[in-house]
């Protein structure tokens, strides 16, 4: 009997859990599995291995493990991957299939462009004096900042709009306070602060208010906040590919350029030590800063077959696009957490 098991990080704002939830719930009918069920990484309960435990409760034999993330960094490379190590030691006659991230997907363009309609920013090509601000969430998994990049390149490639740039709100430079004083000496009189973000959080509403603070401190210029992607339809559809390429044994991990693989591979052995009980009901109490310093002496033997097709060509030039971020000096080990 099949299942599907998606992951949600978690936040420590409800409203975020609880959109997760729903959104779990609006995909559940198109899958037409029998088990669908949600847990999250961590600040919010069931974890990964409660949630595994309930689907081998309900009759699964089949378990498909969808990460609701956007790229793949630490969590997607090792907590997950952890946890499913875990549990094919504890249900060895249960077979488990790892589902892809979202990554870089030719729809995640569509959904930001249908959220930049939604926000009344129509009209792009040809426009001399608006500047798009693609604002991530950041980590210290370069990979997956490198994404952000290729999707920020690939936006304008779609677009021909003057300026598309980068920022993150954590973790990585350049920040959006950065990132909205380069659109600004560029020239741009509007910006649009276009979120990278699945559902709302802790984050989303700092960017609200950052928003704000950005329309008193230059009142020379406009600033337009877009929606995140939330209930779009079209990342249902996104999510049910992915859960089905996992269930079909067809999800292609991409981990060669992972820091976080690298380094455990150092630590590898065969017999999977844990210290802990890697099922992320830790609660952390930091604030967007903490250090993931999960040490899994476990074996990397997730079943994925690495395609590396990293085509990430930054080559993004001052009138045009992007430039890319340096190091964050102050956090090149913290992940920002929602």
């Amino acid at each position: 009997m099949n299942a599907v098991l998606f992951v949600g990080h978690g936040s420590r704002d409800p409203e975020g859990n609880e959109e997760i939830r729903e959104f779990v719930r609006s995909v559940e009918g198109r899958l037409g599995e029998p088990i669908v069920e949600t847990c999250f990484l961590e600040f919010e309960a069931p974890s990964i291995s409660k949630g595994i435990a309930t689907c081998v409760a309900r009759g699964a034999t089949r378990i498909a493990v969808v990460p609701i993330t956007l790229f793949a960094a630490g969590h997607a490379k090792l907590h997950i991957p952890a946890a499913i190590d875990e549990a094919r030691l504890r249900y060895p006659a249960v077979q488990f299939m790892y589902g892809r991230p979202i990554g870089v997907h030719e729809l995640a363009l569509d959904i930001l462009i249908s959220r930049l309609t939604d926000a009344g920013v129509n009209g792009l090509a040809g426009a001399d004096d608006t500047a798009l601000l693609v604002i991530g969430r950041g980590s210290s998994d370069a990979d997956a900042n490198s994404d952000l990049y290729k999707i920020t390149r690939l936006l304008w490639e779609r677009l021909k709009v003057k300026w598309v740039e980068t920022a993150f709100i954590g973790v990585t430079a350049p920040l959006v306070d950065e990132g909205i004083e380069r659109c600004i000496r560029l020239g741009a009189k509007r910006i649009v602060l276009l979120p990278y973000f699945l559902f709302t959080g802790v984050l989303i509403k700092r960017m609200e208010q950052m928003t704000e603070a950005f329309a008193e401190k230059y009142p020379d210029q406009s600033f337009v906040l877009a929606e995140y992607f939330g209930f779009h339809p079209t990342l249902q559809t996104i999510l049910l590919e992915r859960a089905q390429e996992a269930l079909q044994g067809e999800a292609r991990m991409s981990c060669d350029m992972c820091q976080f693989r690298l380094e455990a591979m150092k630590h590898m052995d065969h017999h999977h030590h844990h210290d802990h009980e890697h099922g992320h009901d830790h609660h952390h109490h930091h604030d967007h800063d903490h250090h993931h310093d999960h040490e899994h002496h476990h074996a990397h033997s997730h079943d994925h077959d690495h395609d590396h097709a990293h085509g990430h060509y930054h080559h993004h030039q001052e009138g045009g696009g992007t430039k890319p971020a340096g190091p964050s000096e102050a956090a090149a080990s913290k992940e920002v957490l929602s």
